[in-house]
């Protein structure tokens, strides 16, 4: 592909293509290689990572770390973003495997029904999106662009996260000992770009700061871990 391809997410391109404002919804998965319980969520989120109208995120918490395996995605920072949802969604504690969906509702990702359901109602509960458009030059920046919005809650957040498509790793002890795990966008790395007051906008990623390998997605919620009001991704194909 020429060094002036680009590749776009988010924007109408014939009949088919899905209409900024109707969807996509994000699921987001609070998970640890040191939980013995989690890797069927971990396989679930695979699936939901292959939909077109779902953002799958793979957020590796840190607090599992001390039972004999300290998960080499794990971070702070992540937990930390779990935590918040804690608060939001005004849980008793935080667990593991946890998919959050779209910011409005919690469950264990263990049973997919009640992920579906989950996603069926955040379908529902609005007819329009500020779903971000991204587009970004083979080699170059990546641009993330909303258009005007009504937002009725106060200003909102819009988070870039950058993730690896899938990994593998071999887990020498703890609860998972002697078994080769797959993660799927497994998030590496998460920044607020704005607090975005619904006025048309844009921003601009250095490309250097993005892996060839590697997705991106962005996500605009209300402050403080609310519920999502757009979301949209951009990644690469992988084989498999």
């Amino acid at each position: 592909m020429g060094g002036g391809a680009a590749i776009v997410a988010g924007r109408p391109r014939g009949a088919a293509a899905r209409r900024p404002g109707n969807g996509p919804w994000a699921v987001e998965l609070f998970t640890s290689q040191g939980c013995s319980s989690c890797p069927p969520a971990d396989a679930f989120l695979g699936r939901l990572a292959k939909r077109p109208d779902i953002v799958a995120l793979s957020f590796h918490v840190d607090y599992w770390d001390y039972i004999g395996w300290k998960d080499p995605f794990a971070s702070r920072e992540t937990t930390e973003r779990q935590r918040g949802y804690a608060k939001a969604l005004k849980q008793r504690y935080v667990y593991t495997p946890e998919m959050v969906v779209d910011g409005i509702g919690h469950d264990s990702g263990r049973e997919p029904g009640q992920i579906e359901a989950l996603l069926a109602k955040a379908q529902g509960l609005a007819p329009r999106r500020a779903t971000p458009e991204l587009s970004r030059t083979i080699g170059g920046p990546l641009t993330i662009k909303l258009a005007a919005f009504t937002l009725r809650h106060g200003p909102a957040d819009v988070t870039l996260a950058i993730y690896d498509r899938r990994n593998n790793t071999a887990v020498a002890s703890g609860e998972n000992q002697g078994r080769t795990l797959e993660n799927f966008n497994i998030v590496r790395h998460l920044e607020l770009v704005s607090r975005w007051d619904g006025a048309p906008a844009s921003w601009s990623i250095a490309a250097e700061r993005i892996q060839p390998t590697q997705g991106v997605a962005v996500l605009v919620q209300q402050a403080e871990c609310g519920p999502m009001i757009g979301c949209n991704k951009l990644e690469p194909a992988y084989s498999g």
